[in-house]
C-alpha cells in the first residue's frame, strides 16, 4: 500500500464532478490530507478532510495550506449565474484566483475541469471563457498543468437544471451509438476518476485531455 504523503486542495467539491472527486481522493492511500474550499461547508466528515469556507473573490487575502496537488471543479451555467458577467466570475475569475493561491501554496500539479470545445477565440461565449481560463492557467508556471475537457456530464445533481433532464435522458439512450465519437456524454464519476489517475501520472508541462481519453482513463 502507498504511504500517504501527499496533500490535496480541492475547489468545487459540492458540484457534480467535485463530489465524486472528493470521494476518490479520500479513498486514495497516497493522500494524507484533503482540503476542500467552498462557499459553504459540506455536510460530511472524514479523518482526512479539512474544510475551508472561502470567498473566491478574496482568496488572496489568506494563504492556503501547503500542498502538492490542486484540483479545480469550479463551474456554473449562464442561466444559474444570472448573467454572462456572473458566469465569468465563477468559471474564469474564481478558477484563476484558486490557481494563483494554490501556486503560492507550493502546488506542483494543478488539474482543472473545463469543457470540450474550449477555445479562447470561439464565437460562443461559454467556449470562449473556458478557453481564456485555460490560457491564463498555462501562464502561471505550474510544473504540471492538466486540463480536462469533458463532453456533456451525466450524473445526479443536487439541483436539477430546467431542460437538462431531457438532455441527459436522451444522451444516456444514445450513448451506445456514440461510442466511437469523442463527444459522447460522460459520467461525472468517470471524469473524477480520470482526474486522480492523471494526477498520479504527473507529466511535466501542459496536458490537454479530451473527453474521449477521459472515458478510458476513468474506467
Amino acid at each position: 500500500m502507498d504511504t500517504p504523503t501527499r496533500t490535496a486542495l480541492v475547489a468545487g467539491a459540492s458540484g457534480l464532478v467535485g463530489g465524486w472527486l472528493l470521494d476518490t481522493l479520500l479513498a486514495d492511500p497516497r493522500y494524507r490530507e484533503v482540503h476542500s474550499l467552498g462557499r459553504r461547508a459540506l455536510p460530511r466528515q472524514h479523518p482526512k478532510l479539512v474544510q475551508h469556507t472561502v470567498d473566491f473573490a478574496r482568496l488572496g487575502g489568506e494563504p492556503l495550506p501547503a500542498a502538492q496537488d490542486a484540483f479545480c471543479c469550479l463551474g456554473t451555467t449562464i442561466k444559474k449565474a444570472g448573467s454572462q458577467e456572473a458566469f465569468r466570475a465563477v468559471d474564469h475569475d474564481a478558477v484563476l484566483a484558486f490557481a494563483q493561491a494554490a501556486r503560492a501554496a507550493g502546488v506542483q500539479r494543478f488539474l482543472v475541469v473545463t469543457a470540450l470545445g474550449a477555445n479562447a477565440r470561439s464565437r460562443i461565449f461559454y467556449n470562449r471563457v473556458k478557453g481564456q481560463v485555460e490560457e491564463a492557467l498555462a501562464s502561471l508556471g505550474f510544473e504540471s498543468l492538466v486540463i480536462l475537457q469533458p463532453s456533456l456530464l451525466l450524473g445526479e445533481r443536487t439541483e436539477r437544471r430546467a431542460g437538462e433532464r431531457a438532455a441527459v435522458a436522451v444522451s444516456r439512450a444514445l450513448a451506445p451509438l456514440l461510442r466511437p465519437l469523442a463527444s459522447r456524454p460522460i459520467e461525472a464519476r468517470t471524469v473524477a476518476r480520470a482526474m486522480v489517475a492523471l494526477a498520479r501520472e504527473a507529466q511535466v508541462g501542459v496536458r490537454v485531455v479530451p473527453s474521449g481519453d477521459l472515458q478510458a482513463l476513468g474506467q
